[in-house]
């Protein structure tokens, strides 16, 4: 997908030639009528069969304009709708060029949403050969858009296409030392400092559990630590990604049905990747870490083995109870490593649980954390429309994570019980200390629900990898320079 040009202006005098006319329509009474344009009558909106109905299209000839009638389902959507809307008309006219919107926004919130949305919309795989036509938006409004605005959405655009790409690139091709090597050229680009654990400085280092995730590939794991810190920073944001670029399950093998789409297993590790990018290319003034915690879970006769014990960079000891659990493992290394540096508040992202899954469906990310960090991710999944739900810290489940012979073990086998609650009350052992003994504000999101789109094509969410939480990571961030 290439960059989509915006441009902003009360009159259509910048609309590309040719560019095809988007407008509203909604019911109105028993009625269906345009919406901030006068170009078609309501008995010309009959004949057409134009409903009014959301994220419906219909094509026509006015004016000698070729023009795109949205029904946009009320007389004044939301910010939410909008963002929705324009990602429906960025999937349904992606083969156009141009577009020239005419439609009723009464904000810049508004505005800045339904661009958003275009944006997201008319995302393609790059590996996939055709990419969208697309390449010029041009809204015609008094409303007042400036250029730090559409910069922003092009930016946001730009990092949840990379989460998608990146969770989209089969296996064989991105694996723990080649995300690496792509983010120490993200690093210099944006002028990031960048520091790479290879698996004898993870060894060395003492991160025992990403070095026990990875030591069953031939290809060795990594951790990646990316810091952005501007001289006005006032706040310290810590971003810890799962980043297991193909899970087998070790040698708790998954049988096939549960192995296809497995190479999606690093989506949390790209998405604080390309969240830290647009923080910095936005030049926010906050500190941020972002650590990619990068391994290949596959069975081999260097595997780890169920009943292994390991050693994490906290010091805690942790009996693998089961090889498939590996998220946590990875997750457990990247909390204790950004604990160390004490920020204001860490955020972890993974596709964790299937548990996940079974408990809020495929479009609810699940929430644990502190209070304060929970409240705060939630202000920025809404401001994002991004859906979060909060789970407990059921105390009952606590007990499940008891191991005879360790400080923890990182499965209770057999139990299904609130899977998802158990990943969380294990990675919570991992989150430091604030100086004054008190644990750090953290937040966990398991996205492995929403991570990726396995049914139709909605909104701005395309089928396959959605790149969910990357703007919500964004604006947690904006939030904390507030």
């Amino acid at each position: 997908m290439s960059q989509i040009k915006f441009s902003v202006s009360n009159t259509n005098s910048k609309a590309k030639s040719g560019a095809v006319v988007v407008i509203g329509a909604a019911p109105v009474g028993e009625k269906v009528q345009l919406v901030g344009s006068d170009l078609l009558s309501t008995s010309e909106l009959k004949s057409l069969g134009v409903t009014g109905k959301p994220e419906t299209l219909t094509r026509t000839l006015a004016g000698g304009q070729s023009v795109a009638i949205l029904g946009i389902g009320s007389d004044s959507p939301d910010v939410d709708s909008w963002r929705e809307l324009g990602g429906f008309l960025g999937r349904a006219l992606s083969d156009v060029d141009a577009l020239e919107l005419q439609l009723p926004l009464t904000d810049s919130a508004a505005a800045e949403s339904v661009l958003e949305g275009i944006a997201l919309g008319s995302y393609s795989y790059a590996g996939k050969g055709k990419q969208p036509a697309l390449s010029s938006v041009h809204l015609t409004t008094a409303l007042s858009v400036d250029k730090k605005s559409l910069k922003r959405v092009t930016v946001l655009a730009q990092a949840v296409k990379e989460t998608r790409d990146l969770a989209a690139t089969p296996a064989n091709e991105l694996y723990p030392s080649h995300f690496a090597k792509l983010a120490e050229g993200a690093a210099e680009k944006h002028g990031l400092k960048i520091e790479v654990w290879d698996e004898k400085k993870l060894a060395k280092d003492g991160f025992g559990l990403i070095a026990a995730v990875g030591m069953g590939s031939v290809r060795p794991p990594r951790l990646v630590k990316l810091t952005y810190a501007p001289k006005n920073a006032e706040k310290h944001l810590a971003l810890v990604g799962k980043g297991i670029t193909f899970d087998t399950g070790g040698l708790a093998v998954k049988p096939l049905g549960g192995m296809l789409g497995m190479k999606y297993d690093m989506t949390g590790a790209a998405s604080v990747y390309a969240a830290i990018l647009a923080i910095a290319q936005l030049k926010l003034p906050i500190h941020v870490t972002a650590y990619l915690c990068l391994a290949e879970n596959m069975p081999s006769g260097s595997a780890m083995r169920p009943g292994d014990v390991f050693k994490a960079r906290n010091g805690k000891t942790v009996e693998v109870t089961n090889p498939d659990a590996e998220g946590r493992l990875v997750l457990g290394d990247g909390i204790a490593a950004a604990s160390e540096e004490r920020p204001d508040l860490i955020v972890d992202v993974a596709t964790l649980t299937g548990a996940a899954r079974i408990a809020l469906g495929v479009r609810y990310t699940g929430l644990m954390g502190s209070a304060a960090a929970v409240n705060a991710v939630k202000q920025a999944s809404q401001a994002a429309g991004e859906l979060v739900w909060e789970m407990p810290f059921a105390k009952e489940i606590r007990s499940y994570i008891d191991s005879p012979v360790a400080d923890l073990q990182n499965s209770k086998v057999g139990s299904s019980f609130g899977g998802m609650l158990v990943g969380g009350w294990f990675l919570s052992e991992f989150v430091g200390n604030k100086a004054d003994g008190t644990k750090l504000e953290w937040a966990h999101l398991d996205i492995a629900g929403p991570a990726d789109n396995e049914g139709s094509a909605y909104g701005y969410t395309p089928k396959g990898p959605t790149g969910v939480m990357v703007r919500t990571l964004v604006n947690l961030a904006e939030g904390m320079c507030a």
